[in-house]
């Protein structure tokens, strides 16, 4: 049974169509990305699997739970972060990561969660420092240890290098690379083909709100004859 499966999922915004008959399976342990131009509903299916948004049409599973019908379930056992989260700025970083701790903690005992988030993050010392002193790569460190910690079976990562530089989005991918091989299935969205290419098991490309192509980066640069998942992309995204 795949992680998730989403199938012919639909979605309007007053008249205007952002999904339309969306499918795709993201299978237990991959990190499956899905990639495609600025609204083509990439955020939008993101938000409804995870639970954010009302499915209008279609259906969600999540390893074994149906949405919206096991929507309360669904929240315990995912974490999904925003490509615009943030975090309190008047807190220190371990003290956004104790007050995150308090609502995932299911016996009462948060302070694993909160340890778990601070080797997550690896932010030295810096973990004591408030927020507002941190560089936008240390922040999204904090937020990533922060949807991580809870170890969930489902992370929904919206842009998860958005915005870094080189080294703090190397950072990112290999927390994230880590998170999957411990066991953890990653849905994520990237604007960064590299990124997607160097992290993701299988792609899903997504344009005018369904798929258009969907494979390994291998097999899909096979498929369009590209160097890189880049090309793949563009010929997609021109050809339609």
């Amino acid at each position: 049974m795949p992680a998730l499966q989403v199938t012919s999922l639909s979605k309007h915004f007053g008249q205007k169509r952002v999904i339309n008959k969306l499918s795709f399976a993201v299978e237990v342990g991959e990190v499956f990305g899905l990639i495609g131009p600025n609204g083509a509903g990439k955020t939008t299916t993101l938000r409804t699997v995870a639970t954010l948004l009302q499915i209008e049409s279609g259906q969600v599973n999540i390893l074994g739970y149906e949405l919206p019908k096991d929507a309360a379930q669904v929240r315990q056992i995912i974490s999904y972060l925003p490509e615009d989260a943030g975090a309190y700025r008047q807190m220190r970083g371990r003290e956004y990561l104790e007050f995150v701790a308090r609502f995932f903690a299911r016996q009462g005992k948060p302070e694993a969660l909160v340890q778990r988030g601070i080797a997550i993050a690896e932010l030295g010392e810096a973990i004591n420092d408030k927020v507002e002193t941190y560089s936008k790569g240390m922040m999204r460190k904090l937020l990533v240890g922060r949807a991580l910690m809870a170890q969930p079976q489902l992370a929904i990562l919206d842009e998860p290098s958005s915005g870094l530089d080189v080294i703090n989005a190397r950072e990112v991918r290999r927390i994230i690379t880590e998170a999957a091989r411990d066991g953890m299935t990653v849905l994520l969205s990237s604007h960064n083909m590299l990124e997607v290419e160097l992290v993701c098991q299988r792609v899903a490309l997504i344009n005018d709100g369904h798929i258009v192509a969907t494979g390994t980066p291998a097999e899909l640069k096979s498929q369009y004859r590209a160097d890189n998942i880049e090309e793949v992309f563009t010929q997609v995204v021109h050809a339609r």
